[in-house]
């Protein structure tokens, strides 16, 4: 089991490297090109349907559709599948048309909800509503993007939709080429990606011949099955969604530029994010769905076991590196032509604040699995709600004290509130998980932590010997940054990877319970 985890998880973690990496490429363009304040209304525009992709596809339509889809593929026939595909297709593609058509007519007023700010420049408003009419039919076309990936991930087939977002950086890095003076056209870029998301992962489908026109089928059993385990995850995705409105809402008010230095803080805290725990979630969920269909509870909980550690393990590296390195790792790849001195320090202080909760977000990838695979729907929404209720509520009162304080840095206390909202988060689902016995750790944790911990110190101190202040890099060529920041980085994982080696780590100790390491 383990090494067909690990090798699925290695091909996702190198394709969304590939995607992260061009991700990056693509911010680095946008903020020389544009700098911070002059991308606030793209990033609202994209911000807007990204929600609701978060809640239909990637949130509440994949956690339902993957396992009634598992269950299906197992007890009946391929004419079945292939109707459920066609069925859940047709609903879906019908639903997200209709939202599409209101949040395109309704553009201005969205703008002036979720962005507040921009009412005292008019012309960042009239700019944000147009952009938005063009972006916002991309929640239509990724949610069946996010359907067709999670058929292909149930099949085994993860490069695929691994490599599907890699799409939408190219898009918009050659739109941003064709006219790098129009913003619009990144929007138009945004666009055309959507289509060309869903259109590269039909020959899959096709091949796995479970293509069929779609059609309309509410009332269908499975459809409704899937609805009604929407739900619950629905309500749990709306509250994490408005909460990252009313953090938005909230930023444009501190002034130009908070809104981009928010968005390249949680670029850079996503990316070792997407490489590794969300390819490790990703990876284990079919896995899980199977176990509990086939009742196997030793086997889904050495399969969360594992998918734990190895989270651990590239984990804690990743969030102390965002935390020590922040700075320069800003510096480095933002700070070039347009994207200031200034730029660089107040998304520097955002990139610390996502460092402190970086653990806590990974920990929620792998640990909500647990419960959707097992079509448990409502504990996770409750833990979800009562973490982001907390994180709301800091958002609110922080936010009110910096501004009577007159922080020049009141924005830093939205990520932070983001950071404390995925640790609640993460601590109430993995205890519900011990609780109920779902999840049982295996042996060796002790061990395994106390190994962790020390070649994670031993990095740091390494980092911190090497790194040096922000002035320094600020004051370096963009060579010079580069250079540096990349030997800092890989030196520092041969520090961290070695001192696991001598303290005795192996991959052996990566085996299932079933194979207990020595």
């Amino acid at each position: 089991m383990s090494k067909a985890l690990f090798k699925s998880t290695g091909v996702v973690s190198a394709l969304t490297l590939l995607s992260r990496i061009l991700g990056l490429v693509r911010d680095v363009m946008l903020a020389a090109v544009f700098g911070g304040p002059k991308l606030d209304a793209f990033f609202v525009a994209q911000m807007i349907p990204n929600l609701g992709r978060r809640m239909f596809a990637e949130g509440a339509f994949s956690q339902a559709f993957i396992p009634v889809f598992t269950k299906t593929r197992q007890e009946r026939p391929l004419e079945d599948v292939r109707d459920l595909t066609a069925v859940v297709m047709g609903t879906l593609g019908a639903v997200l048309s209709a939202i599409t058509l209101v949040g395109c007519l309704a553009a201005p007023l969205l703008v002036w909800l979720f962005a507040p700010g921009f009412k005292h420049d008019p012309a960042q408003a009239a700019l944000g509503a147009s952009l938005l009419r063009w972006t916002f039919p991309y929640l239509m076309f990724i949610s069946l993007t996010s359907m067709a990936g999670s058929i292909l991930n149930i099949y085994g087939l993860f490069a695929i939709p691994a490599f599907t977002p890699v799409i939408l950086n190219l898009c918009i890095i050659g739109s941003a080429l064709i006219d790098p003076d129009s913003v619009p056209m990144l929007a138009y870029g945004v666009f055309v990606a959507g289509i060309l998301q869903f259109l590269f992962q039909v020959p899959a489908l096709a091949r796995l011949r479970l293509l069929a026109w779609p059609r309309w089928g509410w009332s269908e059993p499975p459809v409704r099955r899937i609805v009604g385990l929407m739900l619950p995850v629905l309500v749990g995705s709306s509250v994490a969604q408005i909460s990252l409105l009313l953090n938005t809402s909230l930023a444009t008010l501190v002034g130009s530029g908070a809104v981009s230095w928010l968005n390249f803080g949680s670029r850079l805290m996503e990316f070792p994010t997407g490489i590794f725990s969300i390819a490790v979630g990703t990876v284990i969920m079919p896995s899980l769905s199977a176990q509990h269909a086939q009742r196997s509870a030793r086997d889904f909980s050495d399969t969360l076991d594992w998918g734990l550690r190895t989270m651990l393990l590239l984990g804690v590296p990743s969030a102390l590196g965002l935390v020590l390195l922040g700075g320069p790792l800003v510096a480095t790849i933002f700070g070039h032509g347009r994207f200031g001195a200034n730029d660089v320090r107040m998304t520097t202080y955002v990139v610390w604040a996502y460092g402190l909760g970086f653990m806590g977000f990974s920990l929620v990838k792998v640990l909500v699995p647990g419960f959707y695979a097992r079509q448990e729907t409502r504990v996770p929404v409750r833990s979800a709600v009562t973490a982001l209720l907390v994180g709301m509520a800091a958002s609110v009162l922080l936010f009110g004290l910096a501004r009577w304080l007159a922080l020049p840095a009141a924005h830093v206390v939205f990520a932070f509130s983001t950071s404390l909202t995925a640790w609640i988060n993460s601590m109430l689902l993995l205890r519900r998980l011990k609780r109920d016995g779902v999840y049982r750790p295996g042996a060796g944790w002790g061990r395994f932590s106390l190994r962790l911990l020390a070649a994670a110190g031993a990095m740091s101190a390494f980092v911190l010997w090497q790194a040096g202040g922000l002035q320094r890099w600020l004051a370096a060529t963009s060579f010079e940054r580069a250079y540096r920041i990349t030997a800092i980085v890989c030196a520092a994982a041969a520090v961290y990877f070695a001192a696991l080696w001598v303290l005795g780590l192996r991959p052996a100790h990566f085996r299932p319970r079933a194979e207990p390491a020595a």
